[in-house]
């Protein structure tokens, strides 16, 4: 499967959710973690695939829908609960829109910057798919 919804661990009780992410709730160890903030309803994120990184998408406030592009099939994946990520394998096509206002996108990301893994060409994403 190129993308899942992962349910993260959570407690609740009455002063609170706390949603837990720990070594083995992921199936990568994460080494880079970033977030989207401030981005304008329509306004568009992503817009490329990765050759060899896998991500976890978390809308931890807010909402934003996740455009997936693979294998000719193209699913979308409405972001809402801080309490599951949407894992992302390598060679997917990410699109991310309609955000609502004071949505925040967490990415966990299973390894560090380098443009080198980004695919930002629609055409030679196509093209280099299985």
């Amino acid at each position: 499967m190129k993308y899942k919804i992962i349910d993260f661990p959570t407690i609740k009780d009455a002063r609170g959710n706390l949603a837990v992410l720990e070594k083995n709730t992921l199936p990568f160890d994460f080494k880079r973690v970033y977030y989207l903030y401030d981005v304008p309803s329509n306004s568009y994120r992503g817009g490329h695939a990765h050759i060899s990184q896998r991500e976890v998408l978390v809308a931890i406030s807010g909402s934003f829908e996740v455009i997936l592009k693979h294998d000719n099939q193209e699913t979308s994946v409405f972001l809402n609960a801080p309490d599951k990520g949407l894992l992302i394998d390598t060679m997917v096509w990410r699109e991310l829109k309609n955000f609502s206002s004071g949505s925040i996108c967490l990415v966990l990301a299973s390894d560090e910057f380098d443009e080198a893994d980004y695919i930002r060409d629609w055409e030679t994403f196509v093209k280099n798919q299985g």
